[in-house]
């Protein structure tokens, strides 16, 4: 059985980890986490109620523990690198600052281990807007850091959540980076990564769901229901120059957010119809992409999305979010982790891909 040697940096609620276990479980491998860096102690929080760490080295804040050479040394030997990087400088919603960003600084951080381990595998993350930042040219850094000074070969692509058995539109940069090199025909492609996957044996562990209304609880606290004083709000279409078609009840969801706890409107966050939910999977198709009629909005009682329903949405299980819950995880936290998070499904079609062509 061989092993699966990994390292896990701004490592969130553990969707690469996730993914690589899953992986590791369902193919004949040994998935060894040694150690994983993440700043945020609520996502931190999560994170431990979900993996057993013994052994593991927790290495908090990378800035911190890259300061010490002999931190690094203590990790051992590792295969494979993963890290959604903060995207914050590359979003289209952010500042941009890119690489002169405090946070896009943190690409250089992993870099410094990088060169002192040279593990055979590094999977990066990030925001799809990552590759347009600053006409290309924070790409370009990445790619020729990772190929000309650490001595990779160097592959991306934008891969869609929905497109991996879970009905979300998210659509992410993964920048695969491979050691000695592979043989000439190796390509990094969704398309490529697609077919090894839905030619995968249909017993696996993976969570998958055709839409949301596979995945959406028919019974959910009061909570999670919008007041009729917000509902006006919430279903408009915009003001000030901003407009979003407010459409509920979306078969592939839209993309969960980190800010989606302050329930933006609905042409942005995610809200669902109780005719939708409690209806069969033949009239479903009826309440799809609806828009609430005029002022009828008392007509319709309307609900957001709840944190199970997120995390389901990006591939973790129902198990995952009672522990989250267990170990006294506030649904505020929860919503900024889910928005934050890698989506399972993806990372675990991506190593069945590297496993199909022998890199690992």
């Amino acid at each position: 059985m061989k092993n699966l040697k990994h390292v896990e940096l701004f490592a969130g609620i553990g969707g690469f980890r996730q993914g690589i276990d899953l992986f590791a479980k369902d193919n004949a491998f040994n998935s060894i986490c040694l150690g994983y860096s993440e700043f945020d102690k609520y996502a931190e929080q999560t994170y431990c109620a979900n993996f057993d760490n013994t052994g593991v080295v927790s290495m908090g804040d990378i800035v911190e523990f890259n300061n010490d050479s002999k931190n690094i040394d203590k990790l051992g030997k590792f295969n494979v690198l993963t890290g959604g990087f903060p995207c914050q400088p590359f979003s289209s919603m952010g500042n941009k600052q890119g690489l002169a960003d405090e946070r896009g600084n943190l690409f250089y951080e992993i870099v410094k281990i990088i060169k002192a381990k040279n593990p055979k595998i590094v999977l990066l993350e990030n925001v799809r807007n990552f590759k347009n930042h600053d006409d290309g040219n924070t790409f370009k850094t990445v790619r020729r850091i990772l190929e000309k000074e650490c001595g990779y070969s160097f592959y991306s692509d934008v891969f869609n959540t929905a497109n991996f058995g879970l009905p979300q539109d998210r659509r992410r940069v993964y920048m695969l980076a491979i050691k000695n090199g592979t043989n000439k025909n190796f390509e990094f492609t969704q398309e490529e990564v697609l077919e090894e996957f839905q030619n995968m044996k249909k017993e696996n562990s993976l969570q998958k769901y055709k839409t949301t209304k596979s995945l959406l609880s028919k019974k959910v606290d009061e909570k999670y229901y919008l007041s009729e004083k917000i509902k006006k709000t919430i279903l408009s279409s915009g003001t000030g120059g901003f407009y979003a078609k407010p459409e509920i009840n979306k078969a592939t969801a839209r993309t969960l957010t980190a800010t989606m706890v302050k329930m933006h409107r609905a042409g942005q966050d995610n809200y669902f119809s109780d005719e939708y939910i409690d209806s069969t999977i033949k009239e479903a198709k009826q309440f799809e992409n609806f828009v609430v009629p005029g002022n009828k909005y008392s007509k319709y009682k309307i609900r957001k999305i709840t944190p199970l329903e997120g995390l389901l949405l990006q591939g973790f299980d129902k198990s995952f979010y009672k522990s989250a819950k267990e170990s006294q995880v506030s649904d505020t936290q929860l919503y900024k982790q889910i928005g934050n998070a890698v989506s399972v499904n993806v990372v675990y079609a991506i190593f069945n891909y590297l496993n199909s062509k022998k890199i690992i």
